[in-house]
């Protein structure tokens, strides 16, 4: 389904990623590792075209999304979810609200069928009765539930994962990463997820790409990708400061 090609990308003059090449695999979960700062993010960004590369192509279904036009990228963007590092809920906004957000602005459905479809979402993430709660009235990880309750109200075929995890305690991690792996077993969606949270995270993936140096060191289904002799897999997995992954 997606493609990464040769994706080279410099923030005022700082190079981030250095020819990147990686591809995902249809209704699988791959999990793209690497130290803090190596640029994780910047790469999930260029997978719907929230950055773009300054040299590289994204190839979707064989269609470069780096060249489409605005009411062509739009509707590419339909067919992702997002799951954002801090949940990104909007504060002023029941989490009901927040989750039906997508579906007011974006469908024609009447309110009964929203209401009706934002129920199961929240039931599915184990939020059933809380749509009434604003954020703030919210534990982090019913935070990040809310976040996943609305990244999957609109079906996507692909769901990108930025840091789920981050700030949450080891119980409540192991819960999200639970919950995702449940939710892409139900929905059968393409999963992109960016951590470094192992190994718990290699517990939900099929795949796992290492991004150190700018480029993927190494991209493996997960049992072969833990086993790799590759001096930089073993490095990241160890928590070494010497090797070959410049450490930040």
């Amino acid at each position: 389904m997606i493609r990464v090609v040769d994706v080279h990308k410099s923030f005022g003059g700082q190079q981030v990623l250095k020819g990147v090449n990686l591809e995902f695999t249809t209704g699988k979960i791959t999990t793209i590792v690497g130290t803090s700062g190596c640029g994780k993010t910047v790469l999930l960004k260029h997978l719907n075209a929230l950055l773009l590369p300054d040299r590289g192509e994204v190839l979707i279904d064989d269609v470069d999304i780096t060249k489409l036009r605005r009411k062509e990228l739009y509707a590419m963007r339909g067919r992702f979810g997002v799951l954002f590092q801090g949940a990104a809920l909007l504060d002023s906004m029941t989490i009901f609200d927040n989750v039906a957000f997508p579906l007011r602005e974006k469908t024609e459905m009447s309110e009964p069928q929203i209401h009706k479809k934002v129920e199961e979402r929240l039931d599915q993430v184990g939020l059933e009765g809380m749509g009434y709660k604003y954020p703030a009235e919210l534990s982090g990880g019913m935070k990040k539930r809310a976040g996943l309750a609305r990244a999957l109200i609109m079906d996507p075929e692909i769901v990108l994962f930025d840091e789920p995890t981050t700030g949450l305690d080891p119980v409540l991690a192991t819960g999200i990463h639970q919950l995702i792996a449940r939710t892409q077993a139900t929905f059968g969606f393409t999963g992109v997820v960016v951590s470094h949270t192992i190994p718990q995270v290699f517990e939900i993936s099929d795949y796992v790409a290492i991004l150190a140096n700018g480029v993927i060191e190494e991209a493996k289904p997960t049992k072969e990708f833990k086993a790799s002799q590759n001096p930089v897999v073993q490095q990241f997995i160890k928590g070494e400061t010497e090797g070959p992954i410049r450490v930040l």
